[in-house]
This record gives structure tokens, sequence and C-alpha cells, in this order.
């Protein structure tokens, strides 16, 4: 098996995009993999696929998306709609001199991905979804499903949604924060069935972090992973990265003219068995037949958690690959 090219190797540089500017971290020629983090995360949650898509002979580009990182924090709440988050990835292909790109996302990158390849199947020949589903847009207004799910208690995205609240837990102690929120969602440390679920927070008072399970890190997530999350955190703040979840009834609207419509290109689809967006939206991923029509490799990788391409990087890395390969037939 190729070892990773070193760390050495990566290319950090910014772009002029709709945003303002786009930081990304580039490794290796070829055909263009684009790669799309979730939250909370930056370019570095894909640290571990950049020497091995560099290695097996792809040009990898994580970006830092809006709100995130060194990548342009607009003050605008609406300014973190899909719409423009889409066209910020396809300024950066051209920005990066291609005229197509392969597109693999992660969580909300995983959704991010997907518009991506909706809107512009002309320019993402492709499309990898680690973690979140792809589910048409259309349906019920999203306040309205998340205020349904919540019963007695408030879902996390409903907590998320109100501007000032969550970033008034978070911030006093960001690296606490983050590791405690990491471990909520790891195989290895994530609550066990029957304790109270770090997805929702009492209505009087609650926070999220009072479920978080304390103790060791994720064993996927070191002190200096760490570190380097918090650090960007501290910088930025977390309202660039919250203000996505405050764009979902915009997102709503905006996509009611692609409703129903499925990804036609090739697909691929990595979730994690013990993954609350697997196992809440098992209904979408038995609808690939009509939705991803495309779709050319899917698994479900036993014993993994939410965090995929870091829990279980070779795993991912030989999945993603292997389709990448494919698709150069």
């Amino acid at each position: 098996m190729h070892q990773p090219a070193p760390s050495a190797d990566l290319r950090h540089r910014t772009i002029e995009a709709p945003a303002g500017r786009l930081h990304l971290v580039e490794q290796g020629t070829g055909p263009l993999v684009l790669l799309v983090h979730g939250f909370p995360e930056s370019w570095y949650s894909w640290r571990r696929q950049l020497p091995a898509l560099a290695t097996a002979g792809y040009r990898a580009v994580a970006l830092d998306v809006r709100g995130y990182g060194r990548s342009s924090k607009p003050a605008a709440t609406d300014a973190y709609r899909m719409l423009d988050l889409v066209e910020d990835n396809v300024a950066l292909v051209r920005a990066l001199g291609e005229e197509k790109a392969v597109i693999v996302g992660h969580d909300w990158g995983s959704s991010i991905a997907a518009a991506s390849a909706l809107l512009h199947p002309e320019i993402f020949r492709a499309v990898g979804l680690l973690s979140v589903p792809y589910a048409p847009p259309g349906g019920p207004r999203p306040t309205e499903v998340f205020a349904q799910m919540s019963g007695d208690q408030e879902f996390y995205v409903s907590y998320f949604q109100e501007p000032g609240r969550a970033e008034a837990e978070m911030e006093p102690d960001l690296r606490g924060w983050l590791a405690g929120f990491y471990a909520a969602m790891s195989a290895d440390t994530m609550p066990t069935p029957g304790e109270p679920d770090p997805h929702f927070v009492a209505r009087t008072g609650g926070r999220l972090r009072d479920r978080f399970p304390g103790g060791s890190l994720p064993a996927w997530l070191t002190e200096d992973d760490l570190d380097v999350y918090a650090g960007e955190f501290e910088r930025t703040g977390m309202t660039g990265a919250l203000n996505r979840y405050r764009n979902m009834d915009r997102d709503w609207e905006d996509l009611t003219p692609y409703g129903g419509a499925p990804i036609e290109q090739p697909s691929l689809f990595i979730g994690g068995a013990l993954d609350a967006s697997t196992t809440w939206m098992a209904d979408a991923i038995d609808a690939y037949p009509a939705t991803l029509p495309g779709l050319t490799s899917s698994h479900i990788l036993d014993g993994c958690g939410h965090w995929i391409q870091q829990e279980r990087p070779e795993e991912v890395n030989r999945l993603l690959t292997s389709w990448l390969d494919s698709l150069q037939g």
C-alpha cells in the first residue's frame, strides 16, 4: 500500500470568491477532488485524506468553508445560505484553473457537496457523501420538523438557530466544549444507550455540554489535534459556523425549484453504523435507488461514529480512492 506523502507537501493559499476570500489546502496533481468539511471543523478534518489522495494521483483540495478558519466571515446571517456556499465552490474550481471536479463532503459538507452537484452538474462530475445521506429538497419546513422531534426537550439544531444562544455556551471554554462535542459523537466515547442523548437539551436552562461525556478524548483526536481546532475557533468565534443552521428555512425556500430532484452523477456514500445521521435518516438511504441513481459505492462502517474520515481514515481512504479510480475508466 502506498505511504501517504509528507505533510510538508501541503500548499496553503487563498482565492477570491463571493465570500471575499477562501482559504484552501492543496496536495498532489491530477483530477481535482474538492473536500468540504462540516461542523465544527475545518480543512484540517481532511488531514488524513489529502496525502492519501495525492499519493493515489489526485489533486486534493480541502477548503475552510466561509465563516471558518482563514476564510472570510461575512457579518450577515443570510450570507451563509446554501446557494452562496455552492457559488463559493464554483468559484474555487474556476480559480484553480479547472473546469470540472469531484466534490466530497462530510456532515454539513455532505449537504453542501450534494447541493453543488445538484445545481451545477456541468462542474461537479461526481459527488461523495460522508455521514449525512442525501435527501432531495422539499417536504415540510425544517424548523417545523425539528420542533416536532423535540417533545419535552429541544433538538440541538433548534438550539443552534437562535443567534447568540449557543455562542454563549461554547465561547467561554471553546476547547472544552469542542472536546465534549467530538467525544459525544465518536464511537469509542459516545454515551451508551439509556444515557441522556447529547443531540437534545433541556428546555429550561439546558446546555448541550451538560450531556457530553467526560474523561478521555476519542482515540482519533490527539491533544495537538484539539489545539488546532480550538485555536481556529478561539480566533474566529462560533457565529460563522453556526450561521449555517440559521439558514435552513431559507435553503428550503431557495431550493424549492429542485424539490424531489435526484442527483444523477456518479455518487458515493459512507456512513457510520453508530452515527445518528445514519440511523435517523435510514429512509433517505433506502430511497437512494430513486434519489441517487448514479450511486456506485455505498458503505456503512460497523462500530463507527460521526467523524468518519477521522475515526476510520485508512478504510475511508481505501473506499474513496477505489471509487475515484472507478470514475476514470
